[in-house]
């Protein structure tokens, strides 16, 4: 799945404007310290929703042609804005150059509720679906010759 959102360098998440309709902007997804961090330009509109609401989702970019072999790949969870100068430093000092740090002033920390993987296997679509503190589960939906069904069940 990080190879995935590794794969392009820009991202595809929505987070929760004021007055609750989605706001679906371009991001870059950062993995530093075995963790997601998401940064953000100075006074972005995102970089407002996310401390009064941090829900969100990214979809990684599908690259050019809106699809790849490898299938679709979603993330979702809370961000955790971080704020104290000490991570502020430590992130900007590893992420180094492709990442222009320097433009950031909003980092966030990804604290993970869900990961999707969806894909085609023959005939079937597959969903991939992991929760922490789950162990993950796959989805197969036919052809329209029966309901879906999960794997072991």
């Amino acid at each position: 799945m990080r190879r995935r959102f590794e794969k392009y360098p820009h991202q595809v998440p929505a987070a929760l404007r004021k007055d609750g309709s989605p706001r679906v902007p371009g991001l870059e997804v950062t993995f530093l310290f075995g963790e997601l961090w998401l940064g953000m330009m100075p006074n972005s509109l995102k970089a407002r929703d996310l401390p009064r609401d941090p829900r969100f989702n990214v979809r990684a970019n599908p690259g050019s042609g809106g699809t790849t072999g490898d299938g679709d790949a979603r993330i979702g969870g809370r961000a955790v804005a971080v704020t104290d100068a000490t991570p502020l430093a430590r992130f900007a000092a590893e992420a180094g150059p492709p990442l222009p740090f320097h433009l950031f002033r909003h980092l966030f920390r990804v604290e993970l509720s869900e990961v999707v993987r969806t894909g085609v296997e023959g005939e079937e679509l597959v969903v991939g679906i992991w929760h922490p503190g789950r162990p993950p589960r796959t989805v197969r939906r036919g052809n329209g010759d029966g309901p879906p069904h999960e794997e072991g069940s």
